[in-house]
């Protein structure tokens, strides 16, 4: 089959091959031809070594598609079923799973990095997250997979897979965002949208969308923000519309020491600052322990939104067909996998694509 692979990483370009195959499916697995995958900020992220990733691997992590064959021991799933995949897939019964957190379910996680997903002839080739869906067909364990309708566009679907459910998972499940409040998001890129709808969800009074890419801002307000500013004009609109004071939610879309304390810095006293961009181990942020202690502010990170899967994606695909939730407006373009390599280049840049979806015919 065809695959995008990584050969090494900090390598720029995606190596386009056909002679890829997939793992034999295991007792608990499904075998899925993937339909349709999202490129996302944290490919890039695989790529160049900001979030771990083995290599030679598959990246990719955002997709749905078909199931085309089950494990002896399924039988959540069957042949035929359109299903959108998880990089997390929650196991049910280890300790994050019965507390209620089943997204810190490092079970499958854990088995993402030891066991490889696919073959290049005779080497052993990984997938990203335990997925890979830049590739034609995956082996992941049904666990992996959640099963939707048949009507659902495989690219809307999609995208509910991360940055979707990231953003607005932030907003919905981590910070509990209350009605009438107010809230600065940091970074307007396919996550920052999802947080700025989830805000718009959860009936925020004033969205402040901050990014440097001036046309981002139109669509950070077609998406539901109230305003919107650059970092530069951020202080004079916190001072504009709270008196200097803050904001009473701050979300860091960004992952980089600057927004995460620019975040900080626009929460009001006891507000709440998220965390929700993937940053770099060796970034740090500083704070002063007196801050921590009279300012009262949550500091949260956020990981994929808080999500329970088999319970919030259904959730935003129903509040997409009532119109309350717009995928079909995220997507920026449509690519095919030979035109992967460009559409990662797209991201690198400082356009205004919120996601590029790979469609597999």
């Amino acid at each position: 089959m065809k695959a995008a692979v990584l050969n090494q990483i900090g390598d720029t370009k995606l190596e386009l091959r056909d002679d890829v195959s997939t793992a034999d499916v295991g007792p608990r697995e499904i075998r899925i031809r993937v339909k349709a995958t999202g490129v996302c900020h944290s490919d890039l992220s695989a790529m160049d070594g900001t979030l771990p990733a083995l290599a030679p691997g598959i990246i990719g992590h955002e997709g749905a598609g078909v199931v085309t064959e089950i494990g002896s021991l399924v039988d959540t799933l069957a042949v035929g079923d359109h299903v959108i995949v998880t990089f997390v897939p929650p196991c049910g019964s280890c300790p994050n799973c019965l507390r209620g957190q089943p997204h810190l379910c490092a079970i499958h996680a854990i088995a993402a990095f030891t066991t490889p997903r696919f073959r290049v002839g005779d080497t052993p080739v990984f997938g990203y997250a335990g997925l890979g869906t830049f590739a034609e067909e995956l082996v992941i364990p049904a666990a992996g997979a959640v099963k939707i309708a048949e009507d659902i566009p495989f690219e809307i679907a999609a995208l509910v897979a991360c940055g979707v459910m990231t953003g607005v998972g932030a907003v919905i499940n981590t910070a509990k965002v209350e009605p009438g409040s107010t809230v600065v998001v940091i970074g307007c890129g396919g996550v920052g949208v999802s947080v700025i709808q989830g805000a718009r969800l959860a009936g925020a009074a004033q969205i402040i969308a901050v990014d440097p890419v001036l046309d981002k801002h139109g669509t950070a307000r077609h998406f539901g923000a109230t305003h919107a500013t650059t970092p530069d004009g951020l202080a004079a609109l916190n001072a504009e519309l709270a008196g200097s004071m803050g904001f009473d939610y701050a979300f860091d879309v960004v992952g980089i020491p600057a927004t995460i304390r620019s975040a900080w810095d626009n929460a009001r006293r006891g507000g709440t600052v998220v965390v929700v961009g993937a940053g770099r181990a060796d970034a740090m942020v500083e704070f002063s322990a007196q801050e921590l202690f009279l300012h009262d502010k949550r500091l949260l990170g956020s990981f994929y939104g808080g999500a329970t899967v088999r319970r919030d994606y259904l959730r935003l695909l129903g509040l997409w067909r009532e119109g309350r939730l717009d995928l079909a407006g995220m997507i920026s373009k449509r690519i095919t996998l030979d035109e992967i390599n460009d559409g990662l280049d797209a991201l690198r840049g400082p356009g205004t694509l919120i996601r590029q979806i790979v469609t597999f015919e």
